[in-house]
Parts: C-alpha cells; sequence; structure tokens
C-alpha cells in the first residue's frame, strides 16, 4: 500500500511474475549496497520475513561499529542491492524495550559520527505482528522512538502473518492512523501486507505467501538513485523468490494430499483429492498474480480434471498399484500414490503460471495446459513414485511419507 502521508492510505498493486534459476545478477560489494534497518518485536516474524526476502544464499556480514554483533545481526544476498540489518527484539516489559530502544540509538549515533556510506541508512521496515491489531499503537509508539534519528529516512511499514484476507485492509487502516497519531515525525511510504511463509489453515487451506516481491520492489525503488538496482536485476531476483515460495506451497499440499489418501480402503481414484488440489491451484495463482475470472477458472479446472477425474491420473494409479514388489499396507501405498499425484501437479502448475507470467502462454491456453498435466502423469510420474514407494513403510507416519514423496520429485527436478 502507497502511503502519501502518515494519514492518507491508497491501494497499490502488486504484480507478480515467474521464477527463474537463482543466478547473482548483480555485482555488488559491502560499500555498494544500501542499508536496510529492519525493526520489531519480538515474536513479529523478522526471520522468516528475512529468509523469505534473501532466501538460503542469505549470509551473516560483519559490519559497522565494534561490539555491534551483539546488537544487531547483518544479513545479504550476493543479487540484491540492500542488506537487512536485523536489530534485536522488542520485548514487551518496559526495561527490555527501552534497552532496545537504546542500543539502536546508540549504535546510531556512533555510525552517524563516522558518516560513511557502509553505515548510513537508507531504509527502514517497521515489522508490526498482524494477529494483534490492538497492539499496533504502543508498537509502532516504541518503533518510532528507536528510530527517531532517521526523521527523513523512508519508512515502509510491513504487517506480518496477514493470514486473513478480510483482515488485510482494516488492518492497514489500522496502522496508518498509528503512524499518523505519533509525536515522532516518521517519513511513512508504503504500508505492505506480507506472508513470509505457507500457513496451513486447514488440510485443504493454505495462506500462501505474499507481498514479499511487492516489499522488495517497494525498497528497491525507495533507495538513493546511487543504490538502486536496474529493473531486470530485481526482476530476475523476484522470479526466483517466487519460486521458491510456491515450492513451499506444494510440500504443504503434498502432505494434505498424503494426509487425504492415507485411507484403510483401496484408493478409488484421485477425486478425493479435488478440494487439496483447488486450494494448491489458488494458492499458487495469488503467488503468481494470476487473477479469478471466467477464464483462469477454466484454465484452474483443466488442472483439476486432469489430477482427479482424467484417464492420465487413473491410470498412474492403477500403474502403481500394479507395481511388483510394492509390499505395502493400504495406507502407506495410498498415501505415496495421493501425495505424488499432489506433488506432479503442483510442479506442473508452477510451471504452467510462469509461462503465463511471462506471457509465453494465456490463461486461455486450456489444451496446452491440460496437455502439460497429462505428461506429468506419465511414465516418467510412475518411476519417481516408484523411488517414493521404494523408501516408504507401513510404520511410518504420514508426513515423513509425504517428505519421502517431496524428495523423490525435487531429486527428479534436480536432474532436469
Amino acid at each position: 500500500m502507497d502511503v502519501t502521508s502518515t494519514a492518507q492510505v491508497t491501494t497499490g498493486t502488486t504484480v507478480m511474475a515467474p521464477a527463474l534459476s537463482m543466478k547473482p545478477a548483480l555485482t555488488a560489494n559491502l560499500t555498494s549496497k544500501a542499508n536496510v534497518l529492519v525493526i520489531g518485536n519480538s515474536g513479529v516474524g523478522k526471520s522468516t520475513l528475512i529468509n523469505a526476502v534473501l532466501g538460503e544464499e542469505a549470509a551473516l556480514a560483519g559490519f559497522g561499529t565494534q561490539g555491534t554483533t551483539r546488537e544487531l545481526r547483518v544479513y545479504e544476498n550476493a543479487t540484491l542491492p540492500f542488506r537487512l540489518i536485523d536489530t534485536a527484539g522488542f520485548e514487551p516489559s518496559f526495561f527490555k524495550r527501552h534497552a532496545a530502544i537504546r542500543a539502536v540509538k546508540n549504535w546510531s549515533r556512533n555510525n552517524a559520527k563516522t558518516d560513511t556510506v557502509d553505515t548510513r541508512i537508507n531504509a527502514i521496515w517497521f515489522c508490526i505482528d498482524g494477529t494483534s491489531s490492538k497492539l499496533f499503537p504502543n508498537t509502532i509508539h516504541s518503533l518510532s522512538q528507536a528510530t527517531s534519528m532517521w526523521p527523513s529516512v523512508p519508512v515502509i511499514a510491513v504487517i506480518t502473518k496477514s493470514y486473513s484476507a478480510p483482515d488485510r485492509q482494516h488492518n492497514v487502516e489500522l496502522v496508518a492512523n498509528a503512524f499518523s497519531s505519533q509525536s515522532h515525525r516518521t517519513n511513512l511510504r508504503k504500508i505492505i501486507p506480507v506472508v513470509a511463509e505457507t500457513y496451513m489453515l486447514n488440510e485443504d487451506a493454505y495462506a500462501a505467501p505474499e507481498g514479499i516481491t511487492e516489499l522488495i520492489d517497494a525498497t528497491n525503488d525507495l533507495l538513493p538513485e546511487g543504490y538502486k538496482a536496474a529493473e531486470k536485476d530485481i526482476e530476475r531476483f523476484t522470479l526466483n523468490r517466487k519460486r521458491v515460495l510456491a515450492q513451499s506451497v506444494v510440500a504443504v499440499a503434498t502432505t494434505s494430499g498424503a494426509v487425504v489418501g492415507a485411507v484403510p480402503i483401496p484408493f478409488p481414484d484421485a477425486a478425493i483429492l479435488g478440494p487439496v488440489e483447488i486450494a494448491q491451484i489458488n494458492a499458487l495463482a495469488r503467488i503468481y498474480g494470476i487473477a479469478k475470472n471466467e477464464a483462469s477458472r477454466k484454465f484452474f479446472d483443466s488442472i483439476v480434471q486432469v489430477g482427479t477425474v482424467s484417464l492420465a491420473a487413473q491410470g498412474a494409479i492403477n500403474a502403481l498399484k500394479a507395481l511388483p514388489g510394492v509390499n505395502l499396507g493400504a495406507a502407506a501405498l495410498n498415501a505415496v500414490i495421493a501425495g505424488s499425484i499432489v506433488a506432479a501437479l503442483g510442479e506442473g502448475t508452477i510451471f504452467a503460471f510462469e509461462q503465463v507470467a511471462l506471457g509465453s502462454k494465456t490463461v486461455a491456453d486450456t489444451e496446452w495446459v491440460r496437455g502439460l498435466m497429462q505428461s506429468r502423469l506419465s511414465a516418467d510420474f510412475v518411476a519417481t513414485a516408484k523411488a517414493a514407494l521404494a523408501k516408504s513403510g507401513d510404520g511410518m507416519s504420514v508426513r515423513t511419507i509425504a517428505q519421502i514423496v517431496l524428495g523423490a520429485f525435487i531429486s527428479k527436478r534436480g536432474k532436469k
């Protein structure tokens, strides 16, 4: 959300794009990166947010004045033009909270004395727990105090754990009002609700990661001109993050599929996986910014039909059941089969949505996506699922079986 003042909020639009392989697109060193201060109460989800933004390539970096490592942790990725400075969490108790405020102020004063490019704060993320709306005013008051030395530095209010879509706009308004009532002047520029990791609501509903690439784009836009990365470089990085976040959805959906499939009766067909697959598709569509309309519904339906009532799905089930030497009880066998179908369809859906986002395909290409999904349930699928069957056992939990299934499909992905 764009904020033109602390009292006025305008709705922004997140434009999602597909993900590509992770390769550093920029050559950056410590002195060429901007600095983003990440601040928020303990438990707000800063570590999860940082991981979602930077990914597994994030690395702790030496930075700042002596003793900084006891108060701050600095993370960076070779591709992004900014590093993230993670502050000590703000505790609920008065004394601990004010100790954290003093730590940030002391650090900023020491670095202000040097006034070097490497120690200057260029943007601030205020992280606020979206599930604790009643605490917004007190939280923002503490954060404003801690960063009062930087009244002109652009601020992005990041509302973490924004699982409930209906509550997001309400929370944005509450945060905007809380900032406008502060005595400390704050240069609030954006309010962005985020979900940093896939959150399972129930067996067939998930809160998919959202707002991460919008946060990356917004931060880059707010940096001084000397730091901003080229649009194509940021796009390349965010494309990869989308794929990683999408694969986390597939992991959750695969577990759900295994749970649903692990019934003590013979697996009759894949139709029982319909709700799981629909939830998976909807979650992936949100990551890739594919809007729900009549055309996209037909596109989504084509994917679900292949994974539930198609001859390809039934043929895959029959082929797996007929494999010689499979000595699994019905529950374990069904869990592997169901999890494998969901995993294969999930990987296929990611590819399809990437092609749509790239402009190579459109949601009108229902025949193409139907053929794509049928290919995901071909002989190659049976071979991958067979590998998972060989590692599974009757005494294993369903979640363990789901991890085995994921491992098999991830291994196959890595060989491509």
